[in-house]
């Protein structure tokens, strides 16, 4: 399986969105602080993920979510759990 995922800083409460195939392991080594462009916000907490069969189509999706009607998608899709952590 091929995974994109959304993970929110607990420190900053801003958006880091990336492509793993192994998710539990990718979440592991940026909580510690074993991944450079966000060793300095963890820790995080995975707050939306999703699977693919296929890496390329992971790699498209993970594309979208980095625009500006992806980060609105995500917004919308973990509304109630945004709601909730303020």
């Amino acid at each position: 399986m091929h995974y994109v995922y959304v993970l929110k800083s607990i420190k900053d409460n801003k958006f880091y969105i990336g492509y793993t195939n192994d998710l539990r392991k990718r979440i592991e080594l940026h909580n510690a602080g074993r991944v450079e462009s966000t060793k300095l916000r963890k820790p995080f907490a995975l707050i939306y993920y999703e699977a693919s069969l296929n890496k390329e189509d992971a790699l498209k999706r993970e594309k979208y979510l980095k625009t500006t009607y992806g980060h609105r998608y995500i917004r919308h899709r973990v509304r109630r759990y945004l709601e909730a952590s303020l």
